[in-house]
């Protein structure tokens, strides 16, 4: 599957963005974000975006991908509902763990393009 690199851009930035947002308020420690990038042997390309910002609250974890659902006094809460969409047409998927500090990680993962995979494989 090749996926549509405009759309995974849109993905990537808005990860970055609320990730730059959440540690936007930290004054106590030295801020962090931080992107990892893997491809596995199931032939998954995975990409994890952390920081160690606000975090998430414990309601918020599950409704985050929520249309119109937002923490942010200016957010619009469509966000990651359209980056969940967008992973999703690509056959992947899209969730969020809290870090075992301050902050969270958001991942997805999407089927690596079977070039890439034969070229991998082949490293």
């Amino acid at each position: 599957m090749n996926g549509d690199r405009v759309q995974l851009q849109q993905v990537i930035n808005n990860l970055l963005r609320n990730a730059i947002d959440a540690v936007s308020g930290v004054k106590d420690r030295l801020r962090s974000v931080e992107i990892r990038t893997q491809l596995g042997g199931d032939g998954q390309i995975s990409v994890a975006v952390s920081d160690n910002g606000i975090g998430l609250d414990p309601d918020g974890g599950t409704r985050i991908f929520e249309a119109f659902y937002t923490t942010k006094n200016n957010g619009m809460g469509i966000g990651l509902s359209v980056c969940r969409s967008i992973i999703e047409s690509h056959g992947g998927r899209l969730w969020a763990e809290p870090n075992h500090g301050p902050g969270v990680t958001m991942h997805f993962s999407v089927p690596a393009a079977e070039e890439a995979s034969i070229t991998a494989a082949s490293q």
